[in-house]
């Protein structure tokens, strides 16, 4: 007895296979998905000779197909066979990439990219949710943290490898065919995950607006809908606004590079904090570096503030992103996990729709430098309303630990 009681605890493991093969599938997914994102407003200018309010529009045609698609994916992956819908959406993502290389005009490839934002946002709840089924309930917090670094990474590296090619070829077919093979990467990955059984559920509760967004958590929404705009704009932008502002050429690749820096930094940082419970703490840093980071890219138009906000907003967002989908975790019951995760992508996704929009349109008729204005009052707006409404209203709502 006394040896038993003496034994230390011992910790149950979080790198298993599944969880594992979830991180893996989903940086395949985002690397497909984001090695095209700086370039396609190239491409369009290029292929079509596109107005850069028209690209916002046309880019921003995945967000809206998403944010379609965001709330009912949530409620499939709480009801349904959460291995099936993966795979049957993974799939989807994939096969779609085809239809950007036959797109011979700009109306179908408005159309085609407004068709892959449905399976990407299934998708992407999807395989968090699964990710998370993955965990033992005494690592889900860190388990959250590190599932992070994936698509961090993958938004990080893959704009970086993209601009690489395309510097090097000039051939927007080949990343095209690239990004195929690697969501078809992902796809074989995740259609090996072996998930625990998970108990019927018995009585089949009424169908309501929870059961599609999380109620609970509509204030952490509203603020990350603020970051998402932020993000949007720069994300998109940046590539174009090197090449015609600070004649940077090659150097947006570099911007990316020191962006995942950033990112993988602070994720590694963050996770060893959110492990001991510091939730909001961790929110707080990464807002307040994000702000730092976009004001410093608004303010000084010049090659070492754009490669100093970068490392910033990497920071920045390592921090802040994690936390707060631990918090609308926290905030939802067991059988709400799709839920809360379509709930926190839905309000980026929002803001990601809004800011490619408004970034086109100020880029357009205003400059560039009001665009990334735009992004950092946004993002100071987003940083006030954390402080002074949502950390409170995260304490005060969130559930016991599971």
């Amino acid at each position: 007895m006394m040896e038993n009681e003496n034994r230390p605890e011992v910790k149950e493991r979080l790198w298993n296979a599944g969880y594992c093969r979830a991180m893996v599938g989903n940086f395949m997914l985002y690397f497909s998905f984001y090695l095209l994102t700086p370039l396609l407003p190239l491409y369009l200018d290029a292929q079509f000779a596109a107005e850069k309010d028209v690209m916002g529009l046309v880019l921003s045609g995945y967000v809206v197909a998403a944010l379609m698609v965001r709330p009912f994916s949530g409620f499939i992956v709480d009801t349904f066979d959460r291995k099936r819908v993966l795979s049957l959406f993974f799939f989807l993502f994939f096969i779609l990439f085809t239809g950007y290389i036959g797109a011979g005009t700009l109306l179908m490839f408005a159309i085609v990219r407004t068709l892959h934002g449905l399976p990407f946002g299934a998708v992407t709840v999807a395989n968090s949710t699964v990710a998370i089924d993955t965990l033992p309930s005494s690592r889900r917090t860190e388990g959250i943290g590190f599932y992070g670094l994936s698509n961090n990474l993958a938004m990080a590296f893959a704009p970086s490898v993209g601009i690489w090619i395309y510097n090097a070829t000039d051939n927007f077919e080949l990343l095209f065919w690239i990004a195929l093979v690697m969501a078809f990467i992902g796809l074989a990955t995740v259609s090996t995950i072996k998930l625990p059984r998970r108990e019927k559920v018995k009585e089949k509760k009424p169908i309501s607006l929870d059961r599609f967004f999380l109620t609970r958590g509509w204030m952490l929404a509203v603020n990350i809908l603020f970051f998402g705009l932020c993000w949007g704009i720069m994300s998109n932008y940046v590539a174009i606004y090197g090449k015609e502002t600070l004649g940077i050429t090659d150097g947006t690749g570099i911007f990316f590079m020191i962006l995942s820096f950033g990112l993988f930094t602070s994720r590694i940082q963050g996770t060893k904090a959110l492990a001991r419970g510091r939730i909001v703490e961790n929110a707080a840093e990464g807002v307040v570096l994000s702000l730092v980071g976009y004001t410093l890219f608004a303010l000084v138009p010049q090659s070492w503030a754009y490669y100093t906000s970068a490392a910033l907003i990497g920071l920045g967002n390592g921090h802040m992103y994690p936390a707060f989908l631990n918090m609308f975790i926290k905030l939802a019951r067991n059988d709400q996990r799709g839920t809360a995760n379509s709930s926190i992508l839905t309000a980026w996704d929002i803001g990601m729709g809004l800011g490619m929009i408004s970034g086109g349109f100020l880029l357009e008729y205003v400059s560039y430098s009001a665009a990334f204005w735009g992004a950092a009052i946004m993002q100071g707006a987003g940083t006030i309303v954390f402080f002074l409404f949502t950390r409170g209203f995260f304490m005060r709502r969130r559930l016991d630990a599971r």
